[in-house]
């Protein structure tokens, strides 16, 4: 079954007086792409996080978001770092002088610049691991929530697929009895130009008219690829470039089909085809 690049997850997990949280959510991407918000002390896990992430994810813009909260009672474990907050003034310093209006900084925006803050270096490292634990619980329920609404969006592809092979029995119908439909309206507009044709010219006309509205071959195409498309639905690995490859060339049968048909109701349900592929389209587009 496939599995949308649409999702959301979070995890979180204790540890000591801290309170590690992660949230991952992810879009639809030509690729994977991964961001990753972290704090100074856990930059040095990035290598590992994106070998952990590459190998549960093929597709989607993932933007990953890491925080350390304490929770405990005691005294706090960090310490101001005055070098960082000296550094900090002068900048607030410079921004008055060009921004007078703009106000100086609350001490809440002081305390979240990044290293105002100084982490303990040693609770640091200790929360590492439990860091990519959280990490990977959370990788873990993102591609739970990827599956099902994947599930979700093969469902909707199928109702589609089987309004189009409805669609194209309703076709195939109306391609048995074209022919006589072509013959009788040219023998109307005729018969009101008052003109009587000549029977060899009139049946080569015919005979024109025959082949350059003859769509067999696309109608054949299309079902080849909507056939496909239901085979590709039932497996396991990714498959959303090949399905994207796959809409394409329906919508191009399906333009082709389109263009040649001179049949009214023909033409009706060629318009009625393009918008369901146009609707399988915008649903491949998030099938990782």
């Amino acid at each position: 079954m496939p599995h949308s690049m649409t999702g959301f997850a979070t995890s979180e997990v204790s540890v000591g007086s801290h309170k590690l949280a992660w949230e991952i959510r992810s879009v639809n991407h030509r690729y994977l792409d991964l961001g990753f918000r972290l704090p100074e002390d856990f930059r040095a896990l990035e290598p590992k996080l994106r070998k952990l992430a590459a190998k549960a994810l093929q597709r989607g813009k993932v933007d990953c978001t890491f925080r350390v909260s304490n929770i405990g009672s005691g005294q706090a474990q960090s310490d101001i770092d005055h070098d960082q907050l000296a550094a900090l003034r002068q900048i607030e310093t410079k921004i008055l002088e060009e921004w007078p209006t703009a106000g100086p900084f609350t001490a809440a925006e002081i305390l979240r610049w990044p290293g105002v803050l100084k982490e303990d270096a040693t609770e640091g490292a200790a929360l590492a691991e439990p860091a990519l634990a959280a990490f990977g619980e959370a990788l873990g329920a993102l591609k739970s929530a990827r599956e099902r609404e994947g599930n979700r969006l093969a469902e909707m592809l199928s109702e589609r697929l089987s309004a189009i092979e409805t669609l194209m029995q309703s076709i195939d119908g109306q391609l048995v009895d074209a022919a006589p439909r072509y013959r009788e309206k040219l023998l109307e507009r005729l018969a009101k130009l008052d003109v009587e044709a000549n029977p060899e010219r009139l049946e080569q006309e015919l005979a024109l008219i025959a082949q350059r509205t003859d769509v067999s071959e696309e109608a054949d195409r299309l079902k080849a690829h909507l056939s496909e498309v239901r085979d590709i639905l039932t497996q396991t690995d990714p498959m959303g470039r090949r399905l994207d490859f796959l809409i394409q060339e329906l919508n191009r049968e399906a333009n082709t089909l389109a263009s040649k048909v001179q049949d009214d109701e023909l033409a009706r349900r060629a318009v009625d085809l393009k918008v369901l592929i146009e609707q399988m389209r915008e649903q491949v587009q998030n099938i990782e």
